[in-house]
């Protein structure tokens, strides 16, 4: 008879009830080719004393697998491995070779997408974060979002229209989002130019892999944001960079790169440019705009954080202005409440929005209609305006109080540009101070670093000045001891 103490392994320190253990053991070995088909296995008691284990431990695990018909049970007599199982010619026995399946590496052959890893895979949390540009989930109006998704839940009208459409997005989120958007955007819009995502990143997705494809061409500023180059590259378009400025993307370039080969897009953050937050000039605006009729390419407009501009009222963005169609616009609702809030938004023509909803479908049925509708009250009832006021006046503050702090204990190592509005801060460090010394300190994370043009963004807006003064405190000893 096999030597099951050596077929069937046991971890009385994993979470695994030990009867499953000796279930999926057996199963293996039969999978193995090890026990064939009609293969008598030990009785209970004798197989309780040779693993050293209660029999009715044995006996749940033989009833286990009787119930998925592994075995066969005869009472008093024997049990067996299952005769209707398929004859498998046994593999070679290494019991110190043998892995879990999943601890080896998938052999067949598949794509490979470049993963690049870095402290967000690490498991336990720095003391200090400094993010990218996250709104203050602390101010956000999450308690009365929740309290509406909950009673939404409750009632038989509301979870009919939670669970219809949301493919596209609900209806009652696009009618209130196309109005809120009309007064606070000045696009002219309906519910059928919208399609509601899990976030810009998704819109981002779904348009290049619409638009573009091996033969295309995309065009993107330099530095950029890497989530969207990654999205760009993935359909095996060319990506091409252009230098971004003081006053933005510079259009200059686009129209040198237009003359020589076909452009089929660019991709721009007028309002505050990813991640040195410059905005892009009106001048340029008007030329970008020329560009795209005069070489028939599609402007993809990334607006995330349109709703903060302190120093005067934002630009209108560039799909307010008159086009034919070709501006693809994605914002979203994590910048406003909290990142963690997955809804972003796409407007486009129908025709696009339509194969966009298409697509979508193909990988995600649908988003969460009870948050989308409790959005949509949101925004009826005026909450959403309500907070932006008091969010803005709130970042405006802690952009000033941090422009203090950097200035009074930072300056000899560091250059800035104070931005006009936005939830971050774009700081190059001199070249005698590298940031890759920040980046290795254990205590310190910082979510989006540039170590070519030896830079880092400080998003501001998700800390109070007490969390601003005591992480400028800790960068300032940090640098001070380079």
């Amino acid at each position: 008879m096999l030597p099951f103490e050596h077929v069937i392994i046991i971890n009385k320190e994993n979470s695994t009830a030990i009867y499953r253990q000796i279930a999926v053991s057996i199963i293996n070995a039969i999978r193995a080719g090890t026990l064939k088909p009609g293969s008598i296995l030990p009785g209970t008691r004798e197989l309780s004393k040779t693993l050293g284990i209660h029999r009715k431990t044995v006996v749940a695990a033989y009833d286990e697998l009787y119930a998925q018909n592994w075995i066969v049970i005869f009472p008093r007599k024997y049990t067996a491995v299952s005769d209707h199982l398929p004859l498998l010619k046994p593999q070679k026995w290494n019991t110190t070779n043998v892995l879990p399946s999943y601890k080896n590496s998938f052999s067949l052959p598949f794509r490979s997408i470049d993963v690049k890893k870095g402290k967000s895979g690490i498991s336990v949390v720095p003391e200090l974060i400094i993010d990218d540009g996250h709104p203050d989930v602390r101010i956000s109006p999450i308690d009365e979002l929740l309290k509406t998704y909950r009673s939404y839940t409750s009632k038989r009208h509301t979870i009919k229209n939670a669970n219809m459409g949301t493919e596209q997005g609900t209806l009652r989120l696009r009618e209130e989002l196309a109005q809120y958007l009309s007064e606070t955007r000045g696009l002219n819009i309906g519910t059928e130019n919208l399609l509601i995502t899990h976030g810009a990143q998704m819109s981002i997705y779904l348009t290049a892999q619409l638009i573009l494809g091996p033969h295309s061409t995309v065009i993107v500023g330099t530095p950029n944001y890497p989530a969207a180059n990654a999205a760009f590259e993935q359909t095996g378009a060319a990506v091409l960079e252009v230098p971004v400025d003081k006053n933005g993307m510079n259009t200059k370039a686009i129209e040198r790169l237009c003359r020589t080969k076909k452009i089929d897009a660019v991709y721009v953050i007028p309002h505050h440019h990813y991640p040195t937050t410059v905005t892009l000039s009106a001048g340029r605006r008007m030329e970008l705009l020329e560009l795209s009729k005069t070489y028939s390419f599609a402007i993809i407009e990334d607006d995330y954080d349109y709703d903060y501009h302190y120093t005067s009222s934002p630009y209108l963005p560039l799909a307010s202005s008159g086009h034919n169609g070709n501006i693809i616009y994605t914002g979203s609702f994590s910048k406003i409440l909290d990142p963690s809030l997955r809804i972003g938004f796409m407007v486009a023509p129908g025709n696009f929005i339509d194969q966009c909803t298409a697509l979508r479908k193909i990988i995600d049925v649908g988003g969460d209609g009870y948050m989308q509708n409790a959005l949509a009250f949101l925004i009826k009832e005026g909450e959403l305006k309500r907070h932006l006021k008091k969010a803005k006046k709130i970042y405006h503050q802690r952009r000033d109080f941090l422009n203090i702090l950097l200035k009074d204990r930072l300056s000899p190592y560091i250059s800035y540009v104070l931005p006009s509005g936005g939830m971050a801060m774009w700081i190059t460090l001199v070249p005698e101070y590298p940031v890759r010394h920040l980046i290795n300190l254990p205590q310190l994370q910082i979510l989006r670093v540039d170590e070519e043009l030896n830079a880092f963004r400080f998003g501001f807006a998700s800390m109070d000045e007490k969390e601003l003064e005591t992480t400028v405190d800790f960068l300032q000893k940090a640098l001070s001891s380079f």
